[in-house]
């Protein structure tokens, strides 16, 4: 009886402990993202030319560098904070750093391939180069202002970096360059322990440079992602009551779990981070689970693609065209109403979807400890 009493105390608490920190907001000067295409604002499209119409076509009207019909999740971010939205890193055009900055391209990775885009379709831009630009542009951003007008404009003052927020979605490419390297899902699940600890360094290294702040989203479930589902045979018994391939999903609740115990290490090691995990996948499945419930009615059939049982055909990405009676036209369309899609284009999601998932982390109901985004810079207090 003693000890159960003495576990509702704690539970009282650390529920009053979190409620206080609810309450709290908090105010970022600056974010820096990395990751992959999940949250590319144009370092890709800078580097390998832009992405094609009808990308952009919902918010921006016009290819804007990012993988979908409008805003990505960290847009979302960035407008929920008063922040504009980020610049990629790799933009030299129109770029405006002061208020952050994008490291994250489509493709990249935690572990480098050993690879090339063209190759394998995945970025050299891995999360270590990612790091490199960070450090660098940390480093290179005081003696630049030094120099006064644009560059003082363009540029964040050094006391940013100590109080921005740093993002970070990456880890799906990992999951899926082995698959598409043939390997085994034994075989995928065998090199996870050297991708979490290449992404617990990272993060170590920015919290060397200063970083303090960290929002860190698990993978969702690629086992639901047409581009996955069409190139990696499984069995019929594989397929889960909703239409994922359930030995892909399992990998990446895999990877989220080794992640969350990389999230746990960190807060031990880097004393003064605060630092919440988000629960990214579980609100991505209940999106495709149960569409009719956010005002979708397609969760798997893409709505930017042409072909196949999901409108997608490797070789026909969104935008892509064909030569019809000596014309060029566009095979791979747009839907006629993305926003009723959850999938873009058998890779990505919609700017309905991103925007339904901003929703529900925000909060922090997804989110470890159960802060909202307002209140990241809140550490959780011993217990």
């Amino acid at each position: 009886m003693e000890a159960r009493c003495s576990s509702c105390f704690f539970t009282a608490v650390l529920l009053c402990r979190l409620a206080g920190m609810a309450q709290a907001s908090c105010d970022f000067p600056a974010m820096f993202n990395f990751g992959d295409s999940n949250s590319d604002t144009g370092g890709l499209s800078a580097v390998f030319g832009q992405a094609p119409w009808p990308e952009g076509e919902t918010y921006f009207h016009s290819p804007a560098g990012r993988y979908t019909d409008g805003r990505v999740v960290v847009d979302f971010i960035a407008e929920s904070l008063g922040l504009p939205y980020l610049s990629a890193y790799l933009n030299s055009v129109g770029s405006n750093f002061s208020h952050g900055a994008n490291f994250a391209t489509a493709g990249s990775t935690i572990r480098p391939q050993n690879t090339t885009l063209q190759q394998s379709g995945f970025s050299p831009i891995s999360l270590d180069v990612q790091y490199n630009e960070f450090y660098e542009f940390h480093n290179r951003t005081p003696v630049a202002r030094q120099k006064g007008e644009v560059f003082e404009k363009l540029l964040p003052k050094e006391e940013v970096f100590s109080k921005a927020l740093y993002t970070f979605d990456i880890g799906q490419n990992d999951l899926t360059a082995g698959y598409f390297m043939n390997m085994s899902t034994s075989e995928v699940r065998a090199y996870l322990p050297d991708v979490l600890g290449q992404f617990k360094n990272i993060v170590s290294y920015v919290y060397s440079q200063g970083g303090r702040f960290f929002w860190i989203h698990n993978t969702g479930p690629v086992g639901c992602l047409p581009y996955v589902m069409e190139r990696v045979p499984i069995m019929a018994s594989q397929v889960d009551h909703v239409g994922c391939a359930s030995p892909f999903n399992e990998v990446a609740q895999d990877f989220n779990r080794g992640l969350k115990e990389v999230v746990m290490q960190l807060r031990q090691e880097l004393p003064q981070a605060a630092i919440t995990y988000v629960d990214v996948y579980s609100v991505k499945y209940s999106l495709i689970s149960h569409p009719e419930k956010y005002g979708f009615k397609h969760p798997l059939r893409t709505c930017c693609g042409h072909g196949g049982r999901y409108n997608y055909d490797i070789h026909m990405g969104c935008g892509a065209t064909a030569m019809v009676d000596g014309e060029e036209v566009m095979v791979a369309k747009s839907c006629d109403n993305p926003a009723l899609h959850v999938n873009w284009d058998g890779v990505h999601f919609t700017e309905a979807a991103n925007r339904q998932i901003f929703k529900h982390i925000r909060s922090g109901l997804f989110s470890d400890p159960p802060v909202p985004l307002s209140s990241a810079c809140l550490r959780m207090p011993p217990s």
